[in-house]
């Protein structure tokens, strides 16, 4: 019987300050290959910051990530980082450059521009997109569009790990509810390995195949969605119930 593969990311006693300000304090976590994990927590907990630190953008106080089921250095992770896309919160896109620009972006470095071109479009249309929108620049793109076309940049090279911070950040619910199906699907159809931080329970719901709760910089819980018991809706911490509720803690159920 061969030994199971290792996770695709794990976290290990991952802990960040800044200055006084203890962010991480800790942090075990893994992400199984073909998984779609959603780290959940208030404004402030540090989701922002794990990310950063599992990119490699900061270096953490103590503690290690492990890629593949190899702690990360420089060249291991300048590799990983070949192979991933991210749809970042505000979605990032080049304002002087049109739409399958952007899109295309990283595969402008690697083949002539018509095929990039094609290749832009037809991920544009994975999202959604018409090739009408192809040379659009992003200033007359409405904020559901602007998503649409940082997730189509996302998944340009069908990258094997996608990362989605605050996906739906700034939408209202319908076109967050949208791009949450797109993520959805995209990740099931593809087999990606993604992580995703939000607050948004909606997406959570959709998006999630088991979801963690940072909490005091720490992993307070996690576990699936749905679950006879002990899943986001059942199980009874009462940080997550008072999280997935909308609720202060100490505000009675």
């Amino acid at each position: 019987m061969s030994a199971a593969a290792p996770p695709v990311i794990e976290i290990r006693g991952l802990a960040k300050s800044f200055g006084a300000n203890k962010v991480l304090d800790g942090v075990d976590l893994s992400v199984a290959r073909g998984e779609s994990l959603v780290v959940i927590g208030g404004s402030g907990s540090g989701k922002s910051v794990l990310l950063r630190l599992v990119l490699g953008l900061e270096i953490p106080d103590r503690g290690e990530v492990v890629l593949h089921g190899t702690p990360a250095d420089a060249r291991l992770r300048a590799r990983f980082m070949q192979d991933f896309g991210m749809l970042f919160q505000s979605g990032a896109l080049f304002d002087s450059l049109p739409v399958w620009r952007n899109v295309g972006f990283r595969l402008l470095r690697e083949m002539p521009a018509a095929k990039a071109r094609e290749r832009a479009i037809a991920s544009l249309s994975r999202v959604g997109l018409g090739p009408e929108v192809a040379d659009r620049m992003p200033a007359d793109l409405s904020g559901g569009m602007r998503k649409r076309v940082a997730l189509a940049r996302a998944i340009a090279t069908d990258p094997a790990v996608l990362f989605f911070d605050e996906p739906t950040a700034g939408l209202d619910p319908q076109r967050a509810t949208a791009i949450s199906q797109l993520i959805r699907g995209i990740v099931s159809q593809t087999g990606a390995t993604a992580v995703t931080i939000t607050h948004d329970m909606r997406s959570v719901r959709t998006i999630a195949d088991r979801v963690a709760l940072l909490d005091s910089g720490r992993i307070r819980w996690q576990g699936p969605v749905q679950a006879p018991a002990g899943g986001l809706d059942s199980d009874p911490d009462p940080v997550l119930r008072a999280f997935v509720e909308g609720r202060p803690l100490d505000a009675a159920p």
